[in-house]
């Protein structure tokens, strides 16, 4: 397991008429960069012609100024940034994925994970599917162009395509004359649309890319519900709404989002900055001052503030040219990040006690950093409190936890945790209080409580069609 990593962001965009789309995509993912840090694309629609541009790296540096100059106009657009939960990074993984296909042309890019895929692809390929990447996406794609060709329409062939899918999916999908957002049954992931001054309709994982375009929030896509966009007006599909329990990620309110950005009708911000009074409340001590570890533990540590009454002070400067240390693959390149991305402030921390607050503590080895990072700056004390409760379980719904075997709150104590970090003090979320983020909406909680929405799959490792792949090969060597 490389560790907790971000999930993908998904953006689309239709026009009444047809103009510049570039731009506003770009605009759009440059807002939901947060949520993906791997790859980007977008596929923009002229006249029922496709256009794209896609590769490996972060939204300014794959969209230049030329790239944007060289895609036309058009009616509609699908975006896409990436952090790959099944599948490796290469290009060949980057959304959106296109498809042509005997009723037309197909663009799609997905926010989540389908926890039945294994079985899917693999039925998939006895009946003669051919893959050319191995991410989820694609066979998705693939069950939605199986039911296209007997279904009157591609709104309707999607719907018989997601009684198909288990798992987490928010999708933007594009033909050549309609833009679908589709949400899951449960609602794992988020997805809106807004609409812009001059009534082209904008969709997106959060609500802060909306208004990164100047559009305005019209309301969240609904658990199950299939809205469609075209030269007729949207329209909504509800069949598939209310079938099982509302099962959004909590961890989304907890990291993944942006504060600015409000989901299921809760702010994010809102969510953390309660966050911190509970954990005020539950795991009080005497310090100096509270202070968050940027970007996701801020809220929190100013609600922990405003509860005990401690000052808030700023601990830390982050580079705001690196990223989000979680969404670097591989141990060694997160180790590094570590040490350029944050520094802290000495006229803060020096010689006082300090609480500093977290999201999470997956390994434990960027924790261990941090509170070293405040010593090294004169803290005399070091209080830890965290965010959210502590990571049991394996994720198959789009955060990259697909093993037990690194957690380190599955094989050691609080105290013991507490020791290898280096901190004085402790305190998790307690699991109970999660609730208290979503303001009584229903939410998946999984990977603290075991508790899982769908059936477990056997096969979970984010590499297993490559793994497939490589088996398939040995035997024809032998």
């Amino acid at each position: 397991m490389s560790g907790l990593h971000e999930e993908c962001g998904v953006f689309g965009v239709y026009s009444p008429v047809r103009t510049s789309l570039a731009g506003t995509v770009y605009y759009g993912l440059y807002a939901l960069q947060h949520r993906g840090q791997e790859s980007c694309g977008m596929v923009i629609c002229d006249d029922g012609l496709f256009y794209s541009h896609k590769d490996l790296g972060l939204v300014n540096d794959v969209f230049t100024p030329e790239i944007l100059s060289s895609l036309p106009d058009g009616n509609m657009a699908v975006g896409h940034v990436r952090y790959g939960t099944t599948g490796r990074t290469n290009r060949t993984n980057c959304q959106p994925i296109e498809v042509n296909h005997l009723k037309g042309r197909l663009a799609i890019a997905h926010n989540g994970n389908i926890s039945n895929a294994y079985e899917l692809r693999s039925s998939l390929e006895l009946a003669g599917a051919i893959f050319h990447t191995t991410s989820d996406t694609e066979i998705i794609a693939y069950i939605i162009i199986q039911e296209r060709l007997t279904s009157p329409s591609i709104e309707a062939a999607v719907s018989k395509a997601v009684q198909r899918l288990d798992g987490a999916y928010s999708l933007v999908l594009m033909s050549a004359a309609k833009l679908i957002a589709v949400r899951d049954k449960y609602g794992m992931r988020p997805l809106c649309y807004g609409m812009t001054p001059d009534g082209t309709y904008i969709v997106a994982s959060e609500s802060c890319a909306l208004s990164a375009v100047g559009a305005k929030f019209i309301r969240d896509i609904l658990p199950g519900e299939i809205v469609v966009f075209d030269e007729s007006g949207v329209h909504s599909s509800k069949e598939h709404c209310n079938k099982c329990p509302e099962s959004f990620c909590v961890f989304e309110y907890i990291y993944f989002a942006r504060p600015d950005s409000v989901i299921n009708g809760v702010s994010v911000h809102g969510s953390r900055k309660r966050v911190g009074e509970i954990l005020a409340k539950r795991h009080p001590v005497d310090a100096d001052v509270v202070i968050g570890v940027p970007d996701s533990g801020l809220d929190a540590a100013l609600g922990y503030s405003m509860a005990s009454g401690i000052p808030y002070g700023i601990g830390f400067i982050k580079n705001k040219y690196i990223g989000r240390t979680f969404i670097s693959p591989g141990q060694s390149n997160r180790t590094n990040k570590v040490k350029i991305k944050l520094n802290p402030i000495a006229e803060t921390v020096k010689g006082k006690r300090v609480i500093m607050i977290d999201d999470s503590i997956v390994r434990g080895t960027t924790s261990a950093q941090i509170v070293k990072l405040l010593r090294d700056a004169g803290a005399s004390e070091v209080h830890m409190r965290v965010s959210s409760p502590p990571f049991l379980n394996p994720c198959y719904y789009g955060t990259d936890i697909d093993s037990r075997d690194n957690l380190i709150a599955c094989h050691h104590t609080v105290d013991e945790i507490t020791k290898i970090i280096g901190a004085d003090s402790l305190g998790f979320l307690p699991i109970e209080d999660l609730c208290e983020l979503t303001c009584g909406r229903g939410f998946c909680s999984a990977c603290f409580s075991g508790k899982y929405p769908t059936p477990v799959p056997e096969i979970t490792e984010k590499d297993r069609f490559e793994t497939k792949l490589s088996e398939r090969v040995k035997k024809k060597v032998k």
